[in-house]
């Protein structure tokens, strides 16, 4: 809007909202609206994204067209609440949104979200009333799943028959895993129920966030804004600890349930806490009351549990096998520091052949952390990916082992300085990444410490999740020459990002405004060239078992374009170009007789046309034969691998959180002990690298880069 309209449009937009939430009917829950701190912190990241974005992007009625399209997209993704009467009436504020941020009025989005919880209030309630009618199965119908494109509904009817057919699938999937009809109505019921009550839980912070995240990522997809809980949670993955009672929590129906204890956390130090216990209250503190949590998110429940170390929290427990009548447990416990190990770097070693030559050390990296707080408290001892993995290979140098793999698959990225750290590792000195800021300088990333920790064969698996810092580290390796990259192209995403803590430039002592996580630069090759959209390329291609058109850069509808620069002068540290032909030789030659690659092949091929399907049949017969072929093949696989009593887990037509607390965690213990075909496959590779350095000692010194122990 223009500087002249300014005064009309804070009556505009209140008559807008009036009218949006006069077609609402009174929901259940309080009206949520925005407090005075989201509309501060709404200007404020306004002007910060408008001055030091690297995307020069203008806070007008273009950007504020795309907020609107992009909340209402996070809001009904599915398109399955929203009717087109609805959409008609968001319109009226389609071109007001920018101003609404700029002159603290939150009103209108606070309006639309209030209008897609009583849509969603009113389809979880029709959804409940049919499980009193059940289902014609032999009548000829199907449910179209993937709606993302298809137009809004036109009419209430439109969208109540929508719902009936997904309440269908549901019931009928339940059904065809051999439930009957009573166990079908109480499992959809809860399952109906607990929609509803997380829909009355939600909070104004929630809302804002929504909005906030869909301004931020018009302008840019790694652009985020993070209230004070998930900024919290944001420093915790990257420091990898915290101060708690070292327990892992899930809402389970209406309690928070203890679904993993961390080795000596205080919790499992007490011995009076178990899996499968449930919190029923919480006194934060010794000389406060208790409080019932009976019904409360869990985010609420952690909060109130973590606190500084050594003091102490009380838990009321209601242990796994009691009934909700039993007094619970009262359990004093002192918190302390948590290690998060799960996240941190890991090593194992595996066989990537016959003979103890061709043992492989398997470097894990789930994420580049640091704590940069203790680190800028000179802290001697503060936690980085760079320093565990530099620990880690010293291990695997005492082990013996013949090569080095990290796996870099799932690692979305982390802190830029240590994927710099991190190859710093592997070459001697030298540039690895160059930055340039919306200015167009560009500043040189340099490993400046001279030697290495390991200089033997080396190489890197990546897959489509494979993003950013990861990339960043890939890229070096190959462009250095240093070792090899193996797996699928990565996600493709070159920008750096930044933490702005509002609550600090607002010198608030409490956190209230959130942080805002903004691209300020694009990151480049030495070699010049940027992994922006195309990602890095593997050397030696494995089995891709991601979807490339939904997953990665390319998939978002407004990224950074691909570009080059000038490349920085560095010295490579070898050739394996020259080894590729012979680890591609030898590794087709062995996945064609490997029948477990075989058999993910064909899995990954049934998945691609499982995707491209969009409705399902709703008719039981129809249904019942895709299912029993379906596991008939997979019977048969398992079987002929592991024995005539082997049986394929089957669809059993439950969500997360509605299986008894020991099958699931029993069917992650499975899922987590079952063969890594491509990271076997890997080791192989680096096995036959070893190999062929070791025979040919002319091309080992061509390639050079590595040592080989003999």
């Amino acid at each position: 809007m223009k500087l002249k309209s300014l005064c009309l449009l804070i009556g505009f937009v209140v008559s807008t909202v009036t009218t949006l939430q006069a077609a609402t009917p009174a929901p259940a829950a309080p009206l949520l609206r925005p407090v005075e701190a989201h509309a501060l912190a709404a200007k404020a990241s306004s002007e910060l994204l408008s001055r030091f974005h690297y995307q020069n992007v203008p806070l007008d009625d273009a950007l504020s067209s795309k907020i609107l399209d992009r909340f209402l997209k996070t809001l009904d993704p599915d398109r399955v609440y929203f009717m087109q009467s609805d959409i008609d009436a968001f319109d009226s504020v389609r071109l007001l949104l920018d101003d609404a941020i700029r002159q603290q009025n939150l009103a209108a989005p606070f309006a639309i979200y209030a209008r897609y919880s009583q849509r969603l209030r009113d389809r979880l309630t029709d959804a409940r009333a049919l499980l009193d009618k059940g289902f014609d199965f032999e009548k000829d119908e199907t449910y179209r799943y993937v709606r993302t494109d298809v137009p809004w509904a036109r009419s209430e009817d439109e969208l109540r028959d929508l719902w009936r057919k997904r309440v269908k699938n549901d019931w009928l999937r339940l059904k065809l895993a051999g439930k009957d009809d009573a166990a079908i109505r109480e499992t959809l019921g809860k399952r109906y129920d607990l929609a509803l009550t997380n829909l009355n839980r939600a909070k104004s912070d929630d809302v804002f966030q929504l909005f906030m995240n869909a301004y931020a990522e018009s302008i840019e997809p790694h652009t985020n804004y993070l209230g004070p809980r998930a900024a919290e949670d944001f420093a915790i993955n990257m420091k990898l600890s915290l101060v708690g009672i070292g327990a892992v929590l899930q809402e389970r129906d209406e309690y928070v349930t203890i679904r993993e204890l961390l080795a000596g956390g205080p919790a499992a130090r007490s011995e009076q806490i178990s899996i499968g216990d449930r919190i029923v209250g919480v006194a934060s503190d010794e000389s406060t009351p208790v409080t019932d949590v009976l019904g409360w998110r869990v985010d609420d429940v952690v909060a109130l549990i973590r606190g500084a170390k050594d003091t102490t929290v009380i838990v009321d427990i209601l242990p796994a096998d009691a009934g909700p009548d039993v007094k619970p447990k009262r359990v004093s416990l002192v918190r302390d520091t948590i290690k998060l190990e799960k996240q941190a770097a890991s090593k194992t070693i595996i066989e990537g052949g016959a003979g103890a030559s061709r043992r492989i050390g398997v470097i894990t990296l789930p994420t580049f952390y640091q704590d940069v707080e203790a680190r800028s408290h000179a802290d001697a001892d503060y936690r980085s990916a760079s320093r565990d993995v530099a620990k880690l290979l010293a291990e695997l140098k005492e082990e013996k082992v013949g090569a080095v793999l990290v796996d870099l698959r799932n690692n979305g990225g982390g802190s830029l300085d240590e994927a710099t750290r991190l190859t710093g590792l592997f070459i001697d000195s030298g540039p690895v990444v160059q930055q340039r800021n919306p200015k167009g300088l560009i500043r040189v990333e340099n490993d400046n410490d001279a030697g290495v920790a390991w200089d033997g064969p080396l190489g890197v698996l990546i897959n489509r999740a494979s993003a950013s810092a990861s990339e960043i580290f890939a890229a070096a390796i190959q462009d250095y020459g240093r070792g090899i990259v193996i797996g699928e192209t990565s996600f493709g995403k070159g920008t750096v990002q930044t933490l702005l803590d509002m609550d600090e430039m607002a010198k608030s002592e409490k956190p209230t405004y959130g942080e805002l996580k903004m691209t300020i630069a694009q990151f480049f090759r030495v070699n010049g060239g940027t992994t922006q959209l195309r990602g890095v390329t593997p050397d030696l291609p494995l089995a891709r078992t991601m979807d490339h058109e939904r997953i990665g850069e390319s998939s978002y509808d407004n990224p950074l374009p691909w570009t080059r620069i000038k490349p920085v002068d560095f010295r490579p540290a070898g050739n394996p170009q020259e080894l590729l032909p012979l680890l591609s030789a030898r590794h087709q030659a062995r996945v064609a007789h490997d029948k477990a690659y075989r058999e993910l092949l064909e899995d990954l091929a049934e998945n691609e046309t499982l995707r491209k399907r969009t409705e399902i049949s709703l008719n039981a017969a129809q249904r019942r034969r895709e299912r029993e072929a379906q596991e008939a093949r997979l019977k048969a696989r398992m079987q002929a691998r592991e024995g005539a009593d082997a049986e394929p887990i089957r669809d059993d037509g439950l969500q997360t959180g509605e299986r008894a607390l020991g099958a699931e965690l029993a069917a992650e213990r499975s899922r987590k002990a079952a063969r890594d075909v491509l990271l076997d496959e890997a080791g192989h590779i680096m096995g036959d690298m070893v190999d062929i350095l070791r025979s040919d000692t002319a091309l080992s010194r061509r390639t050079a880069g590595v040592t080989v122990t003999p």
